[in-house]
């Protein structure tokens, strides 16, 4: 049955799920058995089928190309022998990313997780302009179980960092992990601290950005102060005052795009080579912008004890401070 579509199918077997655009590919329909009574469908499906994982298989359910007795199920849904399984297998694979051999500095690792150092100029992960030479594919290469973890594209990512901006990132080593740390980031529970040099001396020393952010109405690749915007929220704290710069340690408390960047501009004190929301006219750095995520703190999702990772400012950005107190 290569090359019916979904639908067609299903009107063939006298029902029709949600719809959720086509999909086309090759039917695969068998009988549970009672060697997998109990079993959860996305660990049958993925039996069933050794080219597709187990996220791929959650995928492939969710999006309502398999059913259990005519009807659509969720990917936790427990078989009972008997149950008759149809799915539809996509005829394209979905695109993969390329393991490549890029060094990494790993700060911590165990088989759950990994902390790594990101450079600025390293994309995090692959996307239109970038398809390769990104954290993801250096991380393959690292740790190549994390290609089942997560969205292909976003193997075992939990958060992100700008591609200018330098520090820590977490990836997770296994689904369990990543779905616990994405969890601990959506509740505020991981403590995030940025170091950040301005433009100008900042007044107050230190306080509470509370400003919301939305897309930029004119620049859509920009994000804006926007009275409808998300919520977002920005601790900082003056680190050092120079004649025309300022040291931060900033916390984010929500994690929105450009949040850091943003709310400072918005401050009047912008992050120093940033040529998005800062000044493009400065001479201490042309590479890169000052932003490093320096430290994070959260909770070890195995052994449920506190941890917290730093990392240290990177040469080029240490270089710029050593300029500053030498004036």
């Amino acid at each position: 049955m290569r090359g019916l579509k979904r639908v067609e199918i299903y009107r063939a077997c006298g029902t029709i799920p949600r719809q959720r655009g086509v999909m086309e590919g090759e039917e695969v329909a068998f009988t549970v058995g009672e060697e997998n009574e109990g079993d959860r469908l996305d660990k049958v499906i993925a039996v069933r089928a050794p080219e597709l994982s187990r996220t791929k298989a959650q995928r492939l359910i969710d999006a309502g190309a398999v059913t259990v007795n005519g009807d659509p199920c969720k990917p936790a849904y427990r078989v009972e022998p008997g149950d008759q399984v149809a799915m539809i297998l996509p005829e394209e694979p979905e695109p993969t990313v390329r393991p490549e051999p890029i060094p990494l500095d790993v700060i911590y690792e165990d088989e759950h997780l990994l902390v790594v150092n990101k450079p600025a100029g390293m994309v995090v992960h692959p996307a239109p302009g970038h398809p390769g030479g990104t954290l993801v594919n250096a991380v393959l290469a690292h740790a190549p179980q994390v290609a089942d973890v997560g969205r292909p594209e976003r193997a075992g990512l939990i958060h992100r960092l700008d591609k200018e901006t330098s520090g820590l990132i977490v990836v997770a080593k296994d689904e369990a992990t990543l779905v616990a740390m994405q969890r601990q980031f959506k509740r505020r529970q991981v403590a995030k601290t940025y170091l950040a040099l301005v433009e100008g001396q900042v007044q107050p020393p230190e306080g509470i950005v509370e400003v919301p952010l939305g897309r930029d109405k004119r620049h859509r690749q920009r994000m804006a102060a926007a009275r409808d915007g998300k919520k977002a929220r920005t601790m900082y704290r003056v680190l050092e005052t120079f004649d025309c710069h300022t040291l931060l340690e900033v916390h984010p408390y929500t994690g929105r795009m450009h949040q850091v960047r943003v709310h400072l501009a918005w401050l009047g004190y912008p992050v120093v080579g940033d040529a998005v929301y800062g000044r493009r006219r400065q001479r201490l750095l042309q590479e890169r912008h000052f932003l490093h995520a320096a430290q994070l703190c959260f909770t070890h999702p195995a052994t449920c004890e506190q941890v917290t990772f730093q990392a240290p400012l990177p040469v080029e950005l240490s270089t710029v401070l050593e300029h500053l107190h030498s004036r």
